[in-house]
């Protein structure tokens, strides 16, 4: 098997893992979590919040820890602190306990990202590299685009999902440990990146992107519960399709190597703007679920861009490359909930969700690179010809 097979396979069934696994489920569950553990508010407000500061702080601890200790250690890290979140949910005797395993579970996707870039950097050829990170990405996607069924499957039955869940998790461990490469994939490198032109734009680009994802992210629910009066079953669907559509986001890396950076930045911020009315203006039912397959390609896709826009901007320190968009996108997200509730409790839906399509097309005035960048490029290209 070659290096790039073994390693995306890899990589997109660790992250489909943690991310539908180990983060997301949990809200799916909830419902039944809420009546056997009687979760009040106070405790529902720690696990949000405690998810966001453990995700960030996971993912600046994974890359450094990837540059000092190399992508296998911190890959099979990650897999073991999900087995250990989720076997902790399975277990939970109180409402604490539980809150302090989703927290240590949902960190589990700081964790995975950068050492899969690394790893990728470390053993895969040069011109494969940009399609393997983006297909390991897509794995966001089918983990909740699975873990729906499953919910559906074994309904009532939480505790015995979530230990399921680990045993999967503890598997993922142990073939994280077989299939990559000690190598931290770049130069041992330490502290902050430099922040050249690139990387800003960067940090810009995503952080209006992920600002501008929470219009559904956040309050995707409850603007079709409003205006469709759609139940927990269609909002179940709705997230199906929004999954099953961010599976295509493992195309980005192809795509990227075809039109370039900025052609494909362009097009997807465009399909998001066009998604979020799409679902959140109550057009129908056809056109919801489309708008949310397309939402969730367009996200995932732009999770691509980034993550190669990234590992470009700094490629000699892939991991922190990766963790500097991933960072900027939740750090984004987090801006952008109360920023929607706020213009939607003031304005309306309405207003709200059209103000949130324009965030997302500004996105697009940041550029992976300059006119003067790119001009120097093509300087360089013709004296070596």
């Amino acid at each position: 098997m070659s290096p790039a097979l073994r390693i995306g396979a890899t990589g997109f069934a660790l992250i489909a893992v943690c991310y539908g696994f180990a983060r997301f489920a949990f809200g799916l569950f909830l419902p039944q979590i809420d009546g056997e553990l009687g979760l009040g508010p106070s405790i529902s407000g720690l696990i949000s919040g405690g998810s966001f500061a453990g995700y960030c702080v996971a993912i600046v601890a994974s890359a450094i820890l990837t540059e000092r200790l190399g992508a296998r250690a911190v890959a099979v890290g990650a897999a073991l602190v999900a087995a250990i979140g989720m076997a902790g949910i399975a277990l939970a005797p109180s409402p604490l306990i539980l809150a302090c395993a989703v927290v240590v579970a949902g960190s589990s996707t700081g964790l995975a990202s950068p050492p899969m870039a690394a790893a990728v950097a470390a053993a895969v050829q040069e011109g494969r590299q940009d399609l393997t990170n983006t297909v390991i990405n897509a794995g966001v996607s089918a983990g909740v685009a699975l873990s729906g069924p499953i919910a559906l499957a074994i309904t009532g039955q939480w505790r015995l999902a979530f230990g399921a869940f680990a045993a999967v998790a503890l598997i993922l461990a142990i073939a994280s440990a077989i299939s990559l490469p000690a190598s931290r994939g770049g130069n041992r490198a330490g502290g902050l990146p430099p922040m050249n032109g690139p990387v800003v734009r960067l940090i810009c680009a995503s952080f209006l992107m992920g600002a501008a994802s929470t219009a559904l992210w956040s309050f995707g629910g409850q603007l079709v519960s409003e205006r469709m009066g759609w139940g927990p079953t269609g909002t179940g669907l709705l997230w199906t399709c929004i999954g099953l559509g961010g599976i295509s986001g493992g195309l980005a890396g192809t795509l990227v190597g075809r039109f370039g950076l900025d052609r494909v930045h362009w097009a997807f911020l465009g399909l998001m703007a066009a998604s979020i009315p799409m679902v959140g203006f109550g057009l129908g039912s056809v056109p919801t679920l489309v708008g949310g397959a397309v939402f969730g390609a367009a996200y995932v896709m732009l999770t691509g861009v980034y993550l190669v826009w990234g590992t470009h901007a700094l490629p000699d320190r892939p991991a922190t490359g990766l963790m500097v968009g991933f960072l900027t996108i939740a750090v984004g997200q987090t801006a952008g909930a109360p920023l929607f509730g706020l213009v939607n409790a003031g304005f309306g839906a309405g207003p709200a969700v059209t103000c949130f399509a324009g965030i997302a097309l500004l996105a697009g005035a940041f550029r992976a690179r300059s006119t003067g960048e790119m001009h120097r490029g093509r300087s360089s290209s013709s004296a070596c010809s």
